[in-house]
């Protein structure tokens, strides 16, 4: 069965730049694109235990009549097969019904509430409810389009970091881009994390497929984060706490989504491993 990763188009040039993004991750991963070209700047998603309204900015509904048409273009550019996604259930006239069903989800990057405008919902609520409560991760795209050459996963131990870890491997393979873990040493020790990679089984595939671990032992992760490079794709866990409003990545989460400016792999705490 495909992969899959569900993006909705917006028809400006922000839009272009993330669904660029899209494409190219759908090519390197081998995953189908399932396109949605909305009609209303609303939808629901409904997950195991919570549905989320997404309102979109009035963006996505600009120039409809070429939506599809630019779509198409950036598509055959890519030689890639798409699915075009049609809404077919309702919960009012305005408000269609979006499945969770897929392995991944596209978010534009927006970091502040006033430059979520440019974005998909708001940061601090619905693409952060989307991210707690679903069971695909959630690609959050830089704001211009860029090319990755590695994959670096940020491993603290914790059993989010571990299925980072899993599904960082898992891009690698299937993409054939170097991976490299990063770890900022603060409770653990290097062998606490080595003991954590063994009980999770993924020792052979840490020893196979990472071209490099970086320990910081020294330095903040504010002021590691330089070592990042500029073109990999970031993997990392995110963990929720807080009312459902204010839902919080967790404090390090917090500080890396706002230092650094590259591709983001999400994953949520309900995320579940798949194909």
């Amino acid at each position: 069965m495909d992969i899959r990763l569900f993006h909705i188009f917006r028809n400006t040039p922000l839009g272009r730049e993330t669904f660029l993004q899209s494409l190219y991750f759908c090519d390197k991963v081998d995953a189908v694109p399932v396109i949605y070209i909305p009609k209303h700047t609303k939808f629901l998603m409904y997950f195991d235990n919570d549905v989320v309204q997404v309102d979109l900015d009035e963006s996505y509904l600009k120039s409809k009549d070429t939506a599809l048409e630019h779509a198409v273009e950036l598509i055959k550019q890519k030689g890639i097969k798409p699915v075009f996604f049609e809404p077919k259930n309702f919960t009012a006239s305005t408000l269609p019904d979006i499945p969770s069903n897929f392995d991944f989800m596209c978010c534009p990057r927006s970091i502040s509430d006033l430059s979520s405008k440019i974005g998909l919902g708001y940061i601090g609520s619905r693409v952060r409810r989307i991210v707690r409560s679903a069971r695909f991760s959630v690609l959050m795209t830089s704001l211009v389009f860029k090319e990755w050459k590695s994959i670096a996963v940020f491993f603290g131990g914790s059993a989010n970091a571990v299925n980072a870890l899993k599904l960082g491997f898992r891009i690698s393979k299937r993409s054939g881009i170097p991976l490299d873990v990063f770890s900022q040493l603060e409770k653990r020790t290097r062998k606490d994390l080595e003991k954590i990679i063994a009980d999770a089984n993924l020792g052979q595939e840490m020893e196979q497929l990472t071209g490099r671990w970086r320990i910081f032992e020294t330095g903040s992760l504010e002021e590691n984060l330089y070592e990042i490079p500029h073109d990999a794709l970031v993997v990392l866990g995110a963990y929720g706490h807080g009312l459902i409003k204010e839902f919080v990545f967790g404090s390090k989460m917090e500080m890396i989504q706002s230092e650094i400016a590259n591709n983001m792999l999400i994953v949520g705490p309900n995320y579940m491993e798949c194909r």
